[in-house]
């Protein structure tokens, strides 16, 4: 009995003292920004793509959206999915105000709707900023775990890079 005592103590002091660890580790950064000017930041992005021979991957989304955040943290901190967008792309984080009145909808008209799809949602420029993609977030999301499923990212990222929409890519002549 006295064990049993002392190992619910400890178990109890070891979870109020390590929660506070736990919540702050999970706490979402603020990777948006919200005093953007996305038409210069998206003017510097193409330019850049084209010098790179890169595309340009724009998510949309806001600090306020908590899938936003798991795809952004997860760009960063799963290996595979950091790598192919620094070798394929220029990746821009597009804030979209919570405040509906504050939205850029000539933006979104400008790009195809991106935003019928919900947030977080990307769209593929080439070079030139020429629409190749809109691609919807939900279709890349775990279906048993809550997050993105990382294969289904890979894959996303692998179909729509500069090699895999040049036509160059599947003329077996060469």
């Amino acid at each position: 009995m006295k064990y049993i005592l002392s190992s619910i103590i400890f178990l109890t002091i070891v979870t109020c003292h390590l929660s506070p660890v736990t919540l702050s580790a999970q706490t979402p950064s603020k990777p948006y920004n919200e005093n953007q000017d996305i038409r210069a930041d998206l003017k510097k992005a193409t330019a850049l793509a084209k010098k790179d021979n890169k595309h340009v991957m724009i998510q949309f989304g806001g600090n306020w959206c908590p899938w936003c955040i798991r795809f952004h943290n997860m760009a960063y901190g799963a290996q595979p999915i950091d790598s192919l967008i620094k070798a394929d792309y220029v990746y821009v984080l597009a804030n979209v105000p919570q405040d509906k009145k504050k939205r850029d909808y000539k933006l979104f008209e400008e790009f195809g709707y991106p935003n019928r799809f919900g947030y977080p949602v990307f769209v593929i420029l080439n070079g030139d900023g020429k629409l190749l993609h809109i691609q919807d977030s939900g279709i890349l999301e775990h279906c048993q775990v809550k997050g993105y499923d990382t294969t289904k990212v890979v894959t996303f990222l692998k179909m729509w890079n500069v090699k895999a929409v040049d036509p160059a890519t599947y003329n077996h002549a060469n």
